[in-house]
């Protein structure tokens, strides 16, 4: 290899390397905290993962580069103890300068993706400190005020999440709208809690595919806006329906034909809930289902399995294989489907009796209550 060559080739290798390490470069100042820790934090879809410590000198400077991988932008923060000074989102490239206190009071600069989160960080600590302050109003109001006081709190919810709407349809090519769709008032109150507004977060999933198609947080929306719309399917679906004593169900069986479980006509109608992946399952199939359908099926008794399996090949072959004769279906979005809600599916396998159009409590966790509860119901 020529001089040239060896030059050029390490020249090359030099360009490859920076462009393959990009990355964010953060500094900036913390007020009130000279030679002082600074905790890195990235924010890993649901729960934060520390990065790094990051001291401050005399001054209370500090600088930390942040690894960015180019189309997968970060939410990083900044927490000095337990407060957070300071919320960012990164791209590759970013050199971002942060003006922060120990009070969790911050401005940035070099990064228009984090002045947009600082804002967004904001306005919702602005609307959930007026929600706060109405309701400790609300703890000692006077009958004649309670009224009034709910009414404050009603349109100030619904006027944050108006904004929050008319944000995230402005900013729908901003990872900035994924932090807005999933504000919430505590545990319980959800910004975007209505089932129409499975919208809102399909179209803005649609957008950011688009832009980040590699991002942890766009397949996270993506999973929870498809959760959404199928909630939103049931219940249209449920409220067109005619009225039964139980949550309708429809599914595709082996030959991708729908089943709906308003249609079965028997007068007794066992829903099981199962996995095809598990092994005693499989054997209940064979040790008790088969035997008691053998037995109660002429007198009016039907079962309706529903396999929770994503994997449906291997649910197809089981019930093939197992030459199972009642009907079989299959959920194939698993634990995401609207189902699990609303037959609060905690765990497989789990049993439902319906007789005569409606929900029937008693017990059919064997082979031996099973029997029972069909020989009460089969009379």
């Amino acid at each position: 290899m020529s001089r040239f060559s060896r030059i050029f080739a390490i020249a090359a290798a030099t360009v490859f390397a920076a462009a393959c390490s990009d990355g964010a470069k953060v500094e900036g100042v913390l007020e009130g905290a000279a030679s002082s820790d600074v905790v890195v934090k990235l924010l890993n879809v649901n729960r934060y993962e520390i990065l790094d410590t990051v001291k401050t000198d005399a001054s209370g400077h500090f600088a930390y580069k942040v690894e960015v991988e180019k189309g997968q932008p970060e939410f990083v923060y900044l927490f000095h103890g337990t407060t957070k000074v300071a919320s960012l989102l990164l791209e590759a490239g970013d050199k971002v300068s942060v003006q922060a206190d120990t009070l969790g009071n911050f401005s940035v600069k070099g990064s228009e993706e984090s002045v947009r989160l600082a804002q967004v960080e904001k306005d919702h600590a602005a609307a959930l400190a007026q929600l706060n302050v109405l309701a400790d109003k609300l703890q000692t109001a006077a009958a004649n005020e309670a009224e009034a006081l709910k009414k404050q709190m009603g349109q100030a919810y619904v006027e944050h999440y108006r904004n929050c709407v008319r944000y995230v349809m402005a900013n729908s090519r901003s990872l900035t709208s994924v932090q807005v769709l999933f504000q919430n008032f505590g545990a319980e109150l959800p910004v975007f809690g209505q089932n129409t507004d499975a919208i809102h977060f399909r179209n803005v999933a649609d957008t950011l595919e688009t832009v980040y198609p590699d991002s942890k947080y766009v397949k996270a929306l993506r999973n929870e806006a498809d959760r959404r719309f199928g909630y939103m399917e049931l219940e249209a679906r449920l409220s067109s329906a005619q009225e039964v004593g139980y949550p309708e169900i429809e599914l595709p069986d082996i030959q991708a034909k729908k089943i709906k479980l308003s249609e079965v006509d028997s007068k007794v109608v066992m829903v099981y809930f199962w996995s095809a992946a598990d092994a005693s399952q499989k054997m209940f199939n064979l040790d008790v289902l088969k035997g008691v359908y053998d037995d109660y099926h002429k007198r009016g008794f039907e079962i309706y399995q529903v396999a929770m399996d994503p994997d449906k090949a291997l649910w197809a072959k089981v019930v093939k294989e197992q030459k199972l004769p009642w009907i079989n279906v299959c959920d194939s979005r698993g634990a995401q489907s609207p189902y699990v809600l609303t037959y609060n599916l905690a765990a497989l396998p789990a049993v439902y009796i319906i007789s005569d159009g409606g929900l029937v409590d008693g017990q059919a966790v064997d082979e031996k209550s099973l029997r029972k509860l069909l020989n009460d119901l089969l009379k």
